[in-house]
């Protein structure tokens, strides 16, 4: 339902309409998934540039820690600013970004470049409490739900279309083609996005030391946080070395092929996309605990597959419908808390998430060194014990509203 209001001469218009919510899934998958283009080129990168396939794994670290810092330094101006034009505004930054990436002649460049796309491309968490804000509470879960199925599918989709673009038109093409859909979805939002209430200007330093005694206020907020940092750790850890598994000696796949495996995990997105219906229900925690339960059982799954594609295949839907389902509740959970400081909640969420999921893409090369396949999915099981002890001792706190 829509409702208008008048505040201060300015119009408001309330109300996630499902032409809104798609639009802002779209931004947000596009947002997201510049993160990952390089993900499936990490060879054809390589090779290119004249550098080792270890340093070329380093491009999709740097890309997050650059959205990580973008997050904490810039997503919690959402709460102060005008995001009718802020998120326009990002997006045509990160456009710019994107070429600088397309034209890049050296590798150093191509990493300083990639640094600037994670840092700019922050509009999916800029629209994540928007949405929220509009959202009428008891259509919130399934909004935010659907939003961050989006970013997820995003994520996935991105490995498979870089992957076909570079097998057909080199791997440089992908970035010029993100761009102009940056910056045509900049113009898209800044018809979309509604006119919103002035709120008091704050201090900037104030705003961002103020993420931290946000998290501190809510008892639901510090565990949330870590369950779902360390879930998209083994997210990132079990995609980035999924790469060098396919590419090795056991299936030799291009990186077309390689960017298929995208379609698998869309498949486990799409199946998670109403996760957030269970918060809805009063049932966010215990379907948590059962999707950490499903992402454990992935895990050995992968480590028995590892020779069979279509095995394979199974493993990383199972996979993929236990990580969304996982950061969908958990990120509703957040946004749900009382205050007007969402975006602040969010900034600590993501910030957290991508730090994860730094270390997990940092992890992939040396592990994957020193014993492949089995250390990889050995490692990413003792990461999951250690969310599931998280969930077991604070599940009362994650049930907090307070």
């Amino acid at each position: 339902m829509m409702t208008t209001s008048t505040t201060s001469g300015t119009t408001r218009i309330s109300g996630m309409t499902r032409l809104r919510t798609t639009t802002f899934a779209v931004a947000g998958g596009l947002a997201v998934g510049n993160l990952y283009w390089a993900q499936p080129l990490i060879q054809e990168i390589a090779r290119s540039l004249d550098v080792s396939a270890a340093a070329a794994a380093s491009l999709v670290t740097v890309t997050q820690i650059g959205y990580a810092l973008g997050i904490f330094l810039i997503v919690p101006l959402g709460d102060v600013l005008n995001r009718r034009k802020m998120i326009p505004l990002m997006l045509g930054l990160s456009a710019i970004a994107l070429i600088s990436a397309a034209v890049s002649p050296t590798f150093s460049l191509l990493l300083a470049a990639l640094g600037g796309v994670g840092l700019t491309t922050v509009s999916a968490q800029l629209l994540t409490p928007l949405a929220s804000e509009l959202a009428a509470p008891e259509q919130r879960g399934r909004v935010l739900g659907t939003i961050a199925s989006g970013a997820l599918i995003g994520v996935l989709l991105s490995r498979t279309i870089s992957g076909a673009v570079a097998e057909f038109i080199g791997w440089r093409a992908i970035y010029v083609l993100a761009a102009v859909l940056a910056v045509t979805l900049a113009v898209v939002l800044s018809f979309i996005i509604p006119r919103l209430e002035k709120r008091p200007a704050t201090n900037y330093f104030r705003l961002l030391g103020s993420v931290f005694t946000t998290v501190a206020q809510h008892r639901a907020a510090a565990p949330t946080v870590l369950i779902s940092a360390i879930v998209f750790s083994v997210f990132s850890l079990f995609w980035t070395s999924l790469t060098y598994l396919l590419a090795g000696p056991t299936f030799s796949f291009t990186v077309g092929q390689i960017g298929l495996f995208g379609l698998a995990g869309l498949a486990g997105a799409l199946a998670a996309r109403r996760a957030g219906s269970f918060h809805d229900r009063g049932l966010s925690v215990p379907v948590s605990g059962v999707a950490l339960g499903i992402l454990a059982v992935s895990l050995l799954g992968a480590w028995l597959a590892q020779s069979s594609v279509v095995a394979l295949v199974v493993v990383v839907i199972a996979l993929d419908l236990a990580a969304q389902a996982t950061l969908v509740l958990g990120q509703t959970r957040l946004l749900s808390l009382p205050g007007q400081n969402r975006s602040r909640l969010n900034t600590a969420f993501i910030v957290s998430n991508f730090l994860g999921g730094a270390i997990g893409s940092a992890l992939a090369g040396p592990l994957w060194t020193a014993g492949g396949w089995t250390t990889i999915t050995l490692t990413g099981l003792a990461m999951v014990a250690g969310a599931l002890l998280v969930w077991l001792f604070t599940r009362r706190a994650l049930t907090d509203q307070i």
